[in-house]
């Protein structure tokens, strides 16, 4: 059953799908995914070639747009628009700490969270394509790990795709785990040095909130421990084009005077437990490191075991001193299921997840040598998610992908740049520049 209703200027239809939980085992057990259609009211009963989009992440459902958004607004001048939500997030037979215990104890659930990779939403995607299409292929806007997601729909089923589109999100096709991250410190120091050098004012402020967690260690609504390396995983906010001013907005008014003396606002707090909390988005904790996993090797909490090799971002030896305190940026560390309560029921689960060995190949370099489909993307220059060498290297494998370098746009670029992004890549694709 499909439903529809309307915003300013568009139509939306809800679409959900059965597909296999296995697609080596179609007739297994099934779960089911939902996708939002999205067509232009004035051409909502015209014939439209389809674009999917796929989300970044992993584990984050389809943006909720509000009318034309963003890129939303380009692309509906000449498509259909099908958001998906991929397994296991939105709306998408969820998985998170209330639904994983129906799978079992944590080796069933781990078993479980295998098949929520690139290889099985590019399965889901040729699954559904015909039921939305009447066969036709379709083009695919993946942005972040939704580029991930493309590269494997290159490698596998190309036939399913009239063109590929890829903002921020041209991954590494053999490098393991711990050679992404070992690439990444160095670009999220880079980051947090030119954010101290916008506001140098920020440098004392996150000493001092960093002093105080190490004494302190408040616990925030819902049961969130602050410990210190959760407060520099902030640097997450960074990557994105408004970071750095969002995170300096955080910052200034962390401390408030009380009875009890001088304590984190509740204002900061609450702001805080918002931003790092993984209640919204457990399935990113669970297989992040997962994504980068291709062979016999295990990923063994690849970001916490590199960050080791980078002492300067040890909050503690930098408070010795009077160096800046260091945020970290997007990773996964096992501390983080025991400082989230969304996480805590899910650590054995986790842990048995970091030790797999048997992890499957994501992309063949063959076919994307030997590729026909017409690609573009975008790769922001100091990309703080991706790395911008091994996207490089990526797009040089993949046959015809043409390239867009710009430092114009931080990872989100797809969001904060909308329609210009679209229009460049659709170009490129096209051949027209």
């Amino acid at each position: 059953m499909t439903h529809s209703y309307r915003q300013p200027g568009i139509v939306l239809t809800d679409r959900r799908f059965t597909v296999p939980l296995d697609h080596d085992d179609p007739d297994g057990e099934t779960i089911e995914l939902y996708a939002r259609e999205v067509v232009a009211s004035d051409k909502a009963d015209d014939d439209l070639p389809w674009l999917l989009y796929l989300q970044g992440g992993p584990g984050f459902g389809a943006h909720r747009f509000i009318g034309k958004q963003a890129w939303l607004g380009r692309a509906l001048e000449e498509f259909r628009v099908l958001l998906l939500d991929q397994r296991g997030t939105g709306a998408s037979t969820p998985a998170g700490r209330q639904t994983l215990p129906l799978r079992g104890g944590p080796r069933e659930q781990a078993d479980y969270l295998t098949r929520f990779r690139a290889d099985s939403i590019v399965r889901d995607c040729e699954t559904i394509r015909p039921q939305v299409t009447g066969g036709a292929p379709w083009t695919v806007l993946g942005q972040s790990f939704g580029g991930f997601c493309t590269v494997a729909y290159l490698s596998t089923a190309p036939e399913g795709l009239r063109a590929a589109l890829i903002t921020g999100g041209l991954p590494a096709l053999d490098a393991h785990a711990d050679d992404v991250y070992r690439a990444a410190y160095p670009r999220i120091e880079r980051k947090v040095a030119a954010h101290y050098a916008r506001y140098p004012q920020d440098v004392e402020r996150v000493r001092r909130i960093a002093e105080y967690l190490l004494r302190h260690e408040p616990v925030l609504n819902g049961g969130y421990r602050l410990t210190v390396e959760a407060f520099q995983s902030l640097g997450i906010l960074l990557g994105g084009s408004e970071g750095s001013h969002r995170l300096h907005f955080l910052l200034e008014d962390a401390f408030v005077r009380t009875p009890q003396g001088v304590e984190l606002s509740d204002a900061f707090q609450e702001e805080v437990h918002h931003l790092l909390s993984f209640a919204g988005h457990p399935l990113y904790a669970l297989v992040h490191e997962a994504i980068y996993a291709q062979d016999e090797r295990p990923t063994a909490w690849s970001a916490e075991r590199v960050r080791a090799e980078f002492p300067q971002f040890d909050a503690a030896k930098a408070l010795t001193g009077d160096g800046p305190v260091l945020f970290t940026g997007e990773s996964v560390h096992p501390w983080m299921f025991d400082t989230d309560p969304a996480l805590r029921p899910l650590r054995d689960t986790a842990h048995l997840l970091a030790e797999r060995t048997d992890w499957t190949p994501l992309y063949d370099r063959a076919r994307l040598a030997a590729n026909e489909v017409p690609v573009a993307a975008a790769i922001y220059h100091d990309d703080m998610y991706v790395d911008t060498a091994h996207a490089l290297d990526t797009a040089r494998a993949i046959r015809g992908l043409r390239t867009w370098v710009t430092d114009e746009f931080e990872h989100d670029g797809v969001r904060a740049g909308g329609p210009r992004v679209l229009d460049r890549l659709l170009a490129l694709a096209r051949d027209e520049v």
